[in-house]
């Protein structure tokens, strides 16, 4: 059915569902699990505003401490992977707010389905937080699977 399965994570509990049920698919179909997590870009005023200068973004230092943030979110993932015997690999998209480095993820790995953990919030909740659920699910052209 699905042979290329992309599931999101951000390492939460949450997130650690839509894993779990993504695993479940994949041993179902036989097919291989892609498992990314998406880092935000410079959010500069707030950085700014912490007294840290513009550019930082730019250093070695920034990307390796985002490459390492998302290693320590991907390496239990893969591991799960591993003990449930399903074929992974893990992927980071720097730089991308979630739901469009999901997105872009997931057409670049030509997956055919997304597994993604959503808290299900309606109304002000949603409004206040958004939802990158919800934006993989309105621009995305593929199924996706979502884990309440």
């Amino acid at each position: 059915m699905y042979e290329r399965i992309l599931v999101a994570t951000d390492g939460s509990e949450l997130a650690g569902k839509g894993l779990r049920e993504a695993l479940k698919l994949a041993k179902t179909c036989g097919g291989r699990l892609d498992i990314v997590t998406v880092s935000e870009p410079w959010a500069i005023g707030m950085y700014d505003a912490m007294g840290w200068t513009v550019g930082y973004e730019a250093t070695p230092e920034y990307r390796e401490t985002r490459e390492k943030l998302a290693q320590d979110i991907l390496k239990p993932a893969l591991a799960t992977a591993k003990t449930a015997g399903v074929e992974a690999q893990g992927h980071h998209v720097p730089d991308h707010y979630a739901g469009e480095g999901i997105l872009a993820q997931a057409d670049a790995l030509k997956s055919e389905v997304i597994v993604m953990a959503s808290h299900g919030r309606r109304g002000v909740g949603k409004l206040l937080l958004g939802s990158q659920t919800q934006y993989v699910l309105t621009h995305g052209t593929i199924p996706v699977l979502v884990i309440r």
